[in-house]
């Protein structure tokens, strides 16, 4: 039995996927049902989840996709096109040009198309500091800057990397990985407690985390102190 809000959400994502193809952003379903933070839009989304009446799709952090109405009726929506989309071999295309899917996973592959990350908080280009994690918040991203696999955002504080291009206040896109070539820019955990976005640079079994700025110090750690958290995919930046 559903609560009149869980069906209030369900039918506004299921009417949000037959307009555009694309699930409601949690700010879209937070001030269609009025609600006062997103956290009460991530219980009704799990108590859909739960009872099968949603699902998540996979590699994308902003995908819902409606498996049945109330009425125990598969929706229609998961049965036919939506929105100039195709469906056809386990692919779901919005018109236009496209790109294979992982299984499971929709590629809205329109260069206006958008996908939700989560947005974890601040990271240091300067001087380490913890990465917030706050689930609650996320921010929407052009699908032409993600690639495979699972991401996050970041905003930058710090001017260490500016040479490569990363300013203060510049937001980060992350793919998520525990591995990265030499060369590339990652986000580095120090001692389980300090983030820091740097160059990585192996040097026999010693790892150094490189900034762009030479007013800022390479900094050296043994292999055991560093994790590798995710690299560098893309960079957005407001004027």
């Amino acid at each position: 039995m559903l609560t009149r809000k869980q069906r209030e959400l369900l039918k506004f994502i299921q009417e949000k996927l037959g307009e555009t193809g694309i699930s409601p952003s949690f700010d879209e379903m937070k001030e269609a049902l009025g609600l006062k933070s997103k956290s009460g839009v991530h219980r009704l989304i799990t108590g859909l989840e739960e009872r099968g009446f949603i699902r998540r799709l996979p590699h994308r952090a902003r995908a819902l996709d409606v498996v049945r109405l109330p009425e125990d009726q598969t929706a229609k929506a998961a049965q036919a096109p939506r929105a100039g989309e195709e469906r056809r071999a386990g692919l779901n295309v919005i018109r236009g040009d496209f790109t294979p899917s992982l299984p499971g996973a929709v590629v809205a592959a329109q260069p206006s198309s958008a996908l939700q990350l989560p947005l974890y908080g601040k990271i240091a280009a300067g001087t380490p500091i913890e990465a917030l994690r706050d689930h609650s918040s996320s921010v929407d991203v052009p699908a032409n800057l993600v690639g495979r696999g699972e991401h996050y955002a970041l905003t930058v504080e710090g001017d260490s990397m500016v040479d490569a291009g990363i300013h203060d206040g510049d937001m980060v896109v992350i793919e998520r990985c525990e591995t990265a070539e030499n060369g590339t820019i990652v986000v580095a955990l120090i001692d389980n407690s300090e983030v820091t976005l740097k160059r990585l640079r192996r040097k026999g079994d010693s790892i150094a985390l490189e900034p762009a700025n030479p007013a800022h110090k390479t900094r050296i750690f043994g292999p055991d102190r560093v994790r590798i958290q995710g690299r560098l995919v893309s960079l957005m930046r407001r004027y």
